[in-house]
């Protein structure tokens, strides 16, 4: 058995495109485990539990907090959001390469709790490419833009935290690099 894969967290601005390029690496890489959140959140119309996020009421994501059960939580939009401990270990002792794709605070976290976790940073081509990004959705009020370019400038300010930066130019690119971090390739 080789040595124990590294778990892999990729983090970064949010509309900087970390689930598409999660997704366009797992339709040609499925071997690597992408972990499962739990949520407060209702389903969206189409999500299944068990395979989107792990729906859960509050007072099992209490528990769930209570017990040390999460590698890292966060709350997001008056909604809970965390990483399952067991899953990830789990995954990782059967020499499974392993990502989450989680946010800033969640990747701080993780950091405290598995020392040896890479943390890989996904940022934008540019600042003006990320606010295009985020209000080209054209589906949130100016306010939430708003909000989400303010909390943008905060998470491009802690790149240097992390041990690898990958710019997201192109999701094919971009995926490659991070499977080869990952030893996928």
């Amino acid at each position: 058995m080789n040595e124990r894969p590294r778990l892999t967290v990729l983090s970064g601005p949010s509309g900087v495109g970390k689930s598409t390029v999660v997704a366009h690496m797992r339709k040609e890489h499925p071997e690597v485990w992408l972990s499962v959140s739990a949520t407060t959140r209702k389903p969206r119309p189409g999500e299944q539990h068990g395979v989107h996020y792990f729906f859960v009421t509050d007072e099992e994501m209490d528990k769930l907090i209570a017990n040390g059960e999460l590698l890292e939580w966060a709350e997001f939009a008056g909604n809970r959001y965390g990483t399952p401990r067991a899953a990830v270990l789990e995954r990782l002792e059967n020499g499974e390469p392993v990502l989450l794709e989680i946010d800033l605070q969640g990747a701080r976290q993780v950091r405290e709790s598995m020392t040896d976790a890479q943390l890989v940073f996904l940022a934008p081509p540019s600042w003006e490419e990320l606010v295009r990004r985020l209000t080209g959705r054209g589906t949130e009020p100016p306010e939430v833009i708003e909000r989400r370019l303010e909390a943008a400038r905060t998470e491009l300010a802690a790149e240097p935290e992390f041990d690898v930066t990958l710019v997201n130019t192109s999701v094919e690119d971009v995926a490659s690099e991070l499977l080869a971090l990952m030893d996928v390739v």
